[in-house]
């Protein structure tokens, strides 16, 4: 039996919340959580109600059937700062590549003070160049891409989309792509990536 002051202590990480999110996430009842952990729907079910604390072993038998760490359990959001400030005269200008002598785009990081990222977001200024010179590329996840002034040509595989300020594309990013502006001048946009 846990003394009151650690039941106390206990409390802000939620392990018991933590755990049934997880499990509905994954629709699972708790007798089928029990054959997959090797532990009885009734402990799982007293640790989901916060009656229980259970001790590491068996909170990482749990945490590998979800593929989550033990920090997933045992962090506290309160001490995690939930708001991540970027001011315009902290980011720093990068080329698309290190060392381009006439990069298709520069880009800034809008969210580089956040910790634990879902997503990356871009300010990002793409050049007039001619289709033939602009890169295609690509990584895993989703891209979303919001025209903020000037026009952009996207080509996503083999299809050109020309967008407008104000106009938006969202795509996965995992099927080459490649950007470039179209017309006399610069074109900037918000793009937003996820892993």
């Amino acid at each position: 039996m846990l003394s009151p002051t650690i039941q106390e202590g206990l409390k802000p990480y939620r392990i018991g919340e933590k755990l049934r999110a997880l499990r509905l996430g994954k629709k699972l009842g708790l007798v089928e959580l029990g054959r997959h952990t090797g532990l009885s729907p009734a402990l799982l079910s007293k640790i989901e109600r916060g009656k229980l604390y259970p001790p590491l072993p068996t909170l990482l038998r749990i945490a590998l059937v979800f593929g989550v760490g033990l920090d997933h359990f045992i962090s506290d959001e309160r001490r995690h700062n939930p708001v991540a400030i970027v001011r315009k005269s902290e980011r720093k200008r990068f080329p698309e590549r290190p060392g381009a002598r006439e990069p298709a785009y520069e880009f800034e990081s809008l969210d580089f003070a956040a910790l634990e990222r879902k997503m990356s977001a871009y300010y990002a200024t793409f050049r007039p160049i001619s289709a033939e010179t602009a890169r295609p590329h690509h990584h895993p996840g989703a891209e979303f891409l919001h025209v903020l002034h000037g026009r952009l040509a996207l080509r996503v595989r083999e299809e050109d989309h020309v967008l407008e300020a104000g106009d938006s594309a969202y795509f996965n990013s995992s099927v080459p792509h490649s950007y470039r502006a179209v017309g006399r001048g610069a074109c900037d946009a918000l793009v937003v990536t996820t892993p």
